[in-house]
C-alpha cells in the first residue's frame, strides 16, 4: 500500500492514540507496587495491628495497606497490598481503621482520598467516543465515494496530474500510428513554440479526439503526449465524473477546468469519454439524467461564453458513433484522429518495439511475423511477443525462436492447444476432411488468398482451423472476393456431405459466418441486382444502450422475403461451387487428408505441393447483372508500379539519398506560381525540367512569352521536374506554395504507342519514367544538391493526350496508388494477373 495513503487513514491514528493512552497509563500507574489480596485478609491485618499506613480511595473503592511485617502471598513476601470493597462496605472499613488507630496508640497512619474529575476529564470522556464515531463515519463515506480520502469534497475533480517521477513515454515508443503521432506532435510543438503559428494567424485545436478499435494505442499516444509536452498534464476517466450524488459530475467538470486555467497552458486527457459524452435523449428512466447535466457542463467549459485559452482537451473512445454531435463540432473537438489497426509496416515496427530487449534467435523474422498477423492491433502484437517469451521460459529456453512466435500467434488467434483431449479416430478423420474441404475450396477460388496453415489440433473452442493470411493489407473487398469467402466457408460442410453423406454439428460456425457475409452483401453493400444498391435495416436503437437495442426494419414484408431469398441464393451458389471443386479434386482431397492425419499441421509449402494440380476456377458470374448498364470493355489504366514491374525495374524507386552523389548543377531560384527568377541556369547546363540546352524546346527562354493557349492552370510550373519546386516531394512546413492547379485525374504513365506526333501541343515527349524525387531547388548553393535527371518530366497540369493529365506531386498531387512493403510486395496487385488473382 502507498505510504502516503496509509498515513492518511484515520483508523491508523485512532489505534496509535489508544496505544499511547495504554502506554502512559501503564507507566504512570501508582498501583503497580501493590499486590491485590482478598478483603477478609486485609481486614485481619488491620485488626491484628500489622498496618503502618493505610489509604482509603473512595472513588476507586479500594484500600491500600503498607504492612509492618510482610505476609506471604502466592509464595512471595509482600508488604504493600490492596483490596477492593463494595460501595456499602466503605463505612465499615473506615470504622475499622479508626478503631485500629485508637488501639495502636497513633502508630497507624491512614488517609482518605476522594477522587474528583476535572472539567477537562469529563469533556474527554464524552468527546473521545464521539470523535471515534465521527471518524468512523467519515471513513465509511470516503469508501462510499470510491476512495480518495476527501471528505465532503464530492464536487472536487479526481483528475491526476502527472509529475516528473512517473515513467515517461515518448513518441519514439509509439509505432504503427505515424499519422496520429504527427498530428499530436504538432500540438506539442504549438505549446512549446507558439510564435511560429501565431505569426500566421493559426489557432491550436481546442480538442483532439482519438478514436479507433480497442488495443490500437489511443491511451499510449496520450501517455506519449504527456511525456513530451513539457506542460502540466491532467488525466481522468470518463466514469470519474458521474457518481451516486446529484450534481457531482457537473461540479467536478467545473473544478477540473478551474484547475487547468490556473496552470495554463496545459493538457487534459479524458479516457473513455463515451461514458459521459453519449448522445442526449429521453433516457431509459424517463426522468432527469445526471449524465446529461455533466455533458452540458462539459460542453460549456469546452467552448462556452468564457474563453479558456491554453487548455487542450484530448479524449479517447472506442465508440465515436454514439457521442453527442454538439461534442464533436469544431470549436470543441476540432481534430478527430482515427487510430486504426496497423498495416504490415506498422506491425513490423510494433513487433520490433515490443521485442526490444528480448533475446531473439537468428530465425526470428519480424517481417514474416508481421505478414502473418494481418488485422491484429498493437495490443494483440504485444501479446504475441509476450506469449512467445512465456512459452520459451516454460520450455527452459534461452532465446525466442520462430517456432515459439508461430505458436504464440496461434494461441492469440485460437487459444491454447488442448493437448490432453482424447479424440477418437473417426472424429479425427471427420475433422481432417472438414478442414481439408476448407483448404481445397479456398485454393481453387481465384479471388481469395490461399491457405497459410491447416491443422486438426484442437485449440480453444475449435477442433481445427484453416488459416487464411492475406499477402497484403486490404480495406476493400469486391463481390467476387466475398463470394469466394462464402465458398471457403461452405467447403467444410460440403466435404462432410460428399464423403460421409451427412453433415455434422462442426459446421455451425461456418454457416453463421456465411450467413453474415451473404446478408451483408444484400442489405449493406447493395451487391444484389434484384434489390439494388439500397441499404436495408437501419440501426435505430437507443443511444443510451449503444444504439444496439435492435434493428427496426424499414422495409415491407415482401422486401424481407426477397432478402431471405437472395441470401439463400448466395449461400446455395457458394455451396454448389464448393461441391464442384471437391468432387473434381476428390483424389487431391484424400491425399491431403492422409498427410494431415499423419502430420496434424500443414504449412503453405506442404499445401503448394499437394495442390499442384488444382486449377483456379472461373469467376462466378451469376450475380453480375447490371440490367441495361453494360460494363466497359476497356481495361483500367496501369499504375506506375505495374508498369515498373513489366519493365523489370525496382519499385518503389530509390530515394534521393540512396542514389550516388554527383556534382550538383548550379541551383536556380524559383518563385511560387512563376518561372525561374533572374540568375537562372547558364546556357549549356541542364534545365530543371531535365532537357539539355539546345534540345528541342519551343520555349527555352524563361522570360519568353507563354506558348499559344497559355500554360495550363494559368501559371508556369516552377523548379522541380513535377512542377512543385521540390522535386515532387511535399514542401517543408511553412516553405513554398502549391504550384498550379490540382484538377484532373493523376497521371499513371504514357500509354503504349505514345509518340511526339500525337501530342496535342506539338511538343516532343520523352518515354515514361518513374517520378524519382529530387531535392528542392532553393537559394542555398552551400548545400549539396543531387544531380538532375536528363529526361524532361511533364509539367504540372500539362495535357498528355488520351485523356490523361499530369499534375504536381509524387503521384500527380495525390497519394500513391499503392503502398509498397519490401522488394516486390505491393498492396494492390496486377489486375491482369495471368493466374486470375484480381486483388483490389
Amino acid at each position: 500500500m502507498d505510504r502516503k495513503r496509509l498515513l492518511k487513514n484515520p483508523l491508523l491514528w485512532i489505534v496509535a492514540v489508544l496505544l499511547l493512552y495504554f502506554a502512559f497509563s501503564t507507566i504512570f500507574d501508582g498501583d503497580r507496587d501493590y499486590t491485590e489480596i482478598p478483603t477478609s485478609q486485609a481486614m485481619e491485618q488491620i485488626r491484628s495491628g500489622n498496618v503502618e499506613e493505610a489509604t482509603l480511595e473512595d472513588k476507586e473503592q479500594q484500600l491500600k495497606l503498607t504492612l509492618a511485617n510482610g505476609i506471604e502471598n502466592d509464595g512471595q513476601q509482600v508488604s504493600k497490598v490492596l483490596t477492593k470493597f463494595p460501595t456499602a462496605g466503605g463505612t465499615d472499613i473506615y470504622r475499622g481503621l479508626l478503631n485500629a488507630e485508637a488501639a495502636g496508640g497513633g502508630d497507624l497512619k491512614f488517609s482518605t482520598t476522594v477522587t474528583q474529575q476535572s472539567f477537562l476529564t469529563q469533556m474527554l470522556i464524552y468527546m473521545i467516543p464521539l470523535g471515534i464515531l465521527l471518524l468512523l463515519l467519515m471513513w465509511m463515506m470516503n469508501n462510499a465515494q470510491g476512495g480518495g480520502n476527501r471528505v465532503l469534497n464530492f464536487g472536487k475533480s479526481k483528475a491526476k496530474q502527472l509529475n516528473k517521477d512517473m515513467p515517461k513515454t515518448t513518441f519514439t515508443d509509439v509505432a504503427g500510428a505515424d499519422e496520429a503521432v504527427e498530428e499530436l506532435h504538432e500540438i506539442k510543438d504549438f505549446l512549446q513554440n507558439p510564435a511560429r503559428y501565431q505569426s500566421l494567424g493559426a489557432k491550436i485545436p481546442k480538442g483532439v479526439l482519438l478514436y479507433g478499435p480497442p488495443g490500437t494505442g489511443k491511451t499510449l499516444l496520450a501517455r506519449a503526449v504527456a511525456g513530451e509536452a513539457g506542460v502540466p498534464f491532467y488525466t481522468i476517466s470518463g466514469s470519474d465524473f458521474v457518481e451516486m450524488f446529484v450534481g457531482v459530475g457537473a461540479s467536478r467538470v467545473r473544478d477540473l477546468f478551474e484547475q487547468a486555467k490556473q496552470n495554463a497552458p496545459c493538457i487534459i486527457f479524458v479516457d473513455e469519454i463515451d461514458a459521459v459524452g453519449r448522445q442526449r435523449g429521453a433516457g431509459l428512466g424517463g426522468g432527469h439524467d445526471e449524465r446529461e447535466q455533466t455533458l452540458n457542463q462539459l460542453l460549456v467549459e469546452m467552448d462556452g461564453f468564457d474563453s479558456r485559452g491554453g487548455i487542450i482537451l484530448i479524449a479517447a473512445t472506442n465508440r465515436p458513433d454514439i457521442l453527442d454531435p454538439a461534442l464533436l463540432r469544431p470549436g470543441r473537438f476540432d481534430r478527430q484522429i482515427p487510430v486504426s489497426a496497423p498495416d504490415m509496416s506498422g506491425r513490423k515496427q510494433i513487433l520490433e518495439v515490443h521485442s526490444k530487449g528480448k533475446p531473439l534467435a537468428q530465425d526470428a523474422d519480424m517481417h514474416a511475423l508481421a505478414k502473418r498477423t494481418v488485422g491484429m492491433s498493437g495490443a494483440d502484437l504485444a501479446n504475441v511477443i509476450n506469449e512467445a517469451a512465456l512459452l520459451t521460459a516454460r520450455q527452459h529456453g534461452h532465446v525466442i525462436t520462430d517456432s515459439a512466435l508461430e505458436e504464440s500467434v496461434d494461441r492469440v488467434i485460437g487459444g491454447p492447444a488442448r493437448k490432453s483431449r482424447i479424440i477418437s479416430e473417426k472424429e479425427k478423420k471427420i475433422t481432417a476432411y472438414h478442414e481439408g474441404g476448407h483448404a481445397l475450396a479456398a485454393w481453387a477460388m481465384p479471388d481469395i488468398e490461399p491457405v497459410y496453415k491447416l491443422t486438426i489440433l484442437p485449440r480453444g473452442r475449435t477442433g481445427g482451423h484453416a488459416l487464411l493470411v492475406p499477402e497484403d493489407d486490404k480495406d476493400l473487398m469486391t463481390r467476387s472476393e466475398m463470394i469466394g469467402r462464402l465458398v471457403f466457408a461452405m467447403g467444410g460442410r460440403t466435404a462432410e456431405e460428399l464423403v460421409f453423406h451427412e453433415p455434422t454439428t462442426g459446421a455451425s460456425g461456418d454457416i453463421e459466418q456465411a450467413t453474415k457475409i451473404a446478408k451483408s452483401m444484400v442489405t449493406e453493400y447493395g451487391m444484389s441486382a434484384r434489390l439494388g444498391a439500397v441499404k436495408y435495416g437501419q440501426e435505430q436503437g437507443d443511444p443510451f444502450v449503444g444504439r444496439s437495442a435492435g434493428r427496426q426494419p424499414d422495409y415491407s414484408l415482401e422486401v424481407a422475403h426477397e432478402i431471405d431469398e437472395e441470401v439463400r441464393k448466395l449461400i446455395e451458389t457458394a455451396h454448389t461451387e464448393a461441391w464442384e471443386v471437391l468432387n473434381t479434386y476428390r483424389d487431391v482431397l484424400d491425399e491431403l487428408v492422409i498427410e494431415l492425419l499423419e502430420k496434424e499441421t500443414l504449412q503453405r509449402r506442404d499445401l503448394e505441393r499437394i495442390f499442384a494440380s488444382v486449377q483456379k476456377r472461373p469467376h462466378i458470374t451469376v450475380f453480375n447483372e447490371f440490367g441495361e448498364r453494360k460494363p466497359s470493355n476497356k481495361p483500367p489504366i496501369k499504375t506506375p508500379g505495374e508498369l515498373a514491374m513489366e519493365r523489370g525495374e525496382p519499385w518503389p524507386p530509390p530515394r534521393p539519398e540512396e542514389e550516388p552523389a554527383e556534382p550538383a548543377p548550379t541551383p536556380v531560384a524559383t518563385a511560387p506560381g512563376a518561372g525561374d527568377l533572374p540568375g537562372g541556369v547558364p546556357p549549356g547546363q541542364a534545365q530543371p525540367g531535365g532537357q539539355e540546352a539546345g534540345s528541342p524546346n519551343p520555349n527555352p527562354n524563361p522570360y519568353a512569352p507563354p506558348p499559344p493557349g497559355g500554360y495550363p492552370n494559368g501559371a508556369r510550373p516552377a523548379g522541380g521536374p513535377n512542377g512543385t519546386g521540390n522535386g515532387g516531394w511535399p514542401q517543408p512546413y511553412g516553405q513554398g506554395q502549391p504550384q498550379g492547379g490540382q484538377g484532373g485525374p493523376p497521371n499513371y504513365g504514357a500509354p503504349p504507342g505514345w509518340t511526339p506526333a500525337t501530342s496535342p501541343s506539338g511538343r516532343p515527349s520523352q518515354p515514361w519514367r518513374s517520378n524519382v524525387p529530387t531535392p528542392p531547388y532553393q537559394q542555398q548553393p552551400q548545400q549539396p544538391q543531387q544531380p538532375q535527371q536528363p529526361q524532361q518530366q511533364p509539367q504540372q497540369g500539362q495535357w498528355q493526350g488520351e485523356g490523361q493529365w499530369q499534375h504536381g506531386g509524387r503521384y500527380g498531387g495525390a497519394q500513391p496508388p499503392e503502398e509498397t512493403h519490401g522488394e516486390g510486395q505491393h498492396r494492390r496487385g496486377n489486375p491482369d494477373d495471368p493466374d486470375g488473382h484480381h486483388r483490389q
